[in-house]
C-alpha cells in the first residue's frame, strides 16, 4: 500500500487560491469517502482550514502518479494552480503530517488550533467510512507524535492562535481594549477561541452573532457576551469599535454598504476588522473606507514573524521526534493495513 498527500496552505496560495478549494467542515467526511470511490483510492482524509486544504491517501496503485491525477480532477484542479500544490509520498506524507498536527507548519508556529481541527477531519472521515487500516494507523500515530512535541519541547512558549494576534494589532489602534466593544460574526471553533482571547484582554462588552440563534446564545452565554440575531447584527454595527468575521459563507457577509449605512451614526469612528474565514467574509472594498482597519489572514501572516522567531530554536527538537517517530514505522510494518 502506498501513501501520498496533496494540498497547498498559506505558505504556496494566497487567500484567493485556498477559497477556491476550501471545503465547508460538515462535508469533510463526505468528500473524504467521495474519493475513495475513484479507481485506486482505497482510503482519503480530507483536511480543510482557513490556512490550508490538505488530501492524504492510501493507494494500491504502483504508479502514484495516476492516482493523484484522479483526486486532483475530483477537486477541480487546473493547470494554472500547479504551482500552489505540494505533494509528498510515503514518509515524507507521514513527516507532513507530523508537522502539521504539531504546529511546525502553520501561519502562527506552534499554535495549538489545527490539532482538533485535524483530528476532527479525521473523525469525519472515518466515520463516513473513507478509512482504513492504513490512514488509521498514519493519523493515530501523528497524534501521538503531536503530543510529545507540546509536552517534550517549549514550541508553544509565548503561543498565540491568529485570533490572539489580531487582538495585539486592535490594541496597537485603540491603546486600551477594556473601552472596546467587538462582535463576533460566526459562533465556530476560531470564533469561539478567539472570543475567549479577547474576554481575557478585558473587553467592555462582546456580541455574538451567527446564523443559528442558540449557537449565538450558548457562545454568548460561555464567554459573558449578549447574542444578537443574524438578521439584526448591522443594528450593532454602529456601536462596536471591533469585528470579527468567521462564518462558513460562501458568500461576503459584511459588505461595503453595511459600512456605509452607519458611519455617520458612528461619527466616523475607527472600526477594525479581522476576517479570519475562508472564504472571506468581508467584501476586499470595505477596507477601502478611510477609517476602517481590514486585516485578513494573509495580511496577518506578516505580523507573527515575532512568534515565529521565540519558537523558531525549539524546531529542530520537534524535527527530531518526528523523524525518530516516523523510522519507527517505517522499520515495523511500513503502511500496511
Amino acid at each position: 500500500m502506498n501513501l501520498f498527500c496533496l494540498g497547498l496552505n498559506h505558505e504556496t496560495a494566497p487567500v484567493e487560491v485556498r477559497e477556491k478549494f476550501s471545503i465547508p467542515m460538515e462535508n469533510l467526511g463526505q468528500r473524504s469517502h467521495q474519493l475513495t470511490t475513484l479507481d485506486g483510492v482505497n482510503e482519503a482524509v480530507v483536511i480543510s482550514t482557513c490556512n490550508r486544504m490538505e488530501v492524504y491517501v492510501a493507494t494500491d496503485d504502483e504508479n502514484l502518479t495516476d492516482a493523484e491525477l484522479r483526486v486532483k480532477q475530483n477537486l477541480g484542479f487546473d493547470p494554472d494552480d500547479g504551482a500552489h500544490f505540494y505533494e509528498c509520498q510515503s514518509d515524507e506524507a507521514m513527516k507532513h503530517l507530523c508537522r502539521v498536527v504539531s504546529g511546525l507548519d502553520s501561519m502562527v508556529l506552534g499554535e495549538t488550533e489545527i490539532f482538533g481541527q485535524v483530528k476532527k477531519a479525521y473523525q469525519y472521515a472515518l466515520e463516513a467510512t473513507a478509512t482504513g487500516g492504513v490512514l488509521n494507523k498514519v493519523f493515530q500515530k501523528s497524534f501521538g507524535v503531536g503530543k510529545r512535541v507540546r509536552t517534550e519541547t517549549m514550541i508553544q512558549n509565548g503561543q498565540s492562535s491568529v485570533g490572539s494576534v489580531a487582538l495585539d494589532l486592535a490594541e496597537k489602534i485603540f491603546s486600551d481594549l477594556k473601552n472596546s466593544i467587538v462582535m463576533v460574526i460566526g459562533a465556530g471553533e476560531m470564533s469561539r477561541i478567539t472570543v475567549q482571547s479577547m474576554v481575557l484582554r478585558g473587553v467592555k462588552k462582546v456580541y455574538v452573532t451567527n446564523r443559528s440563534y442558540d449557537k449565538a446564545e450558548a457562545l454568548a452565554d460561555e464567554v459573558g457576551g449578549e447574542a444578537v440575531r443574524f438578521d439584526d447584527w448591522s443594528k450593532v454595527l454602529a456601536t462596536v469599535d471591533v469585528v470579527i468575521s468567521s462564518t462558513g459563507a460562501s458568500e461576503p457577509v459584511v459588505r461595503v454598504s453595511d459600512i456605509e449605512a452607519v458611519r455617520k451614526q458612528r461619527k466616523y469612528r475607527p472600526l477594525f476588522m479581522i476576517d479570519i474565514a475562508v472564504p472571506r467574509d468581508i467584501e476586499q472594498a470595505v477596507g477601502e473606507i478611510d477609517e476602517v482597519y481590514l486585516y485578513d489572514l494573509d495580511t496577518l501572516q506578516k505580523q507573527v514573524d515575532e512568534s515565529h522567531a521565540r519558537r523558531q530554536a525549539q524546531v529542530d527538537e520537534c524535527e527530531k521526534i518526528i523523524e525518530s517517530e516516523v523510522q519507527k514505522i517505517t522499520n515495523q510494518q511500513k503502511y500496511h493495513g
